[in-house]
């Protein structure tokens, strides 16, 4: 009689102890360092990171097209400054509308 008890609470704590070890395991399999959350925002981290890589790409090659235009072509060069700097001609007159808000 008294070693069918001492069994039954031996077995007791070992389903208990399993049990809590899978709960463990199956909670650090969500939440822990390599979990699935941690993976899910991993993923969409990197496609935004990705998308900018496209978007500079894109970006670096509109501006090589810009430098080799500034590079052989003087009306480019002209173009260029008349819009970043202000510049004109010496027999150029400049007419500057006000802006209606």
């Amino acid at each position: 009689m008294i070693l069918k008890n001492s069994d039954s609470i031996g077995r007791k704590v070992l389903v208990f102890g399993f049990a809590f070890l899978l709960l463990v395991l199956l909670i650090a399999s969500f939440f822990g360092k390599k979990g699935l959350v941690e993976i899910a925002r991993i993923r969409k981290n990197r496609d935004v990171l990705l998308r900018e890589v496209e978007e500079l790409k894109t970006e670096k090659g509109r501006l090589e097209k810009e430098i080799a235009d500034l590079e052989n072509n003087p009306k480019a060069v002209e173009r260029k400054a008349r819009e970043e700097l202000g510049l004109v001609k010496p027999d150029e007159k400049i007419i500057i509308r006000k802006k209606n808000d």
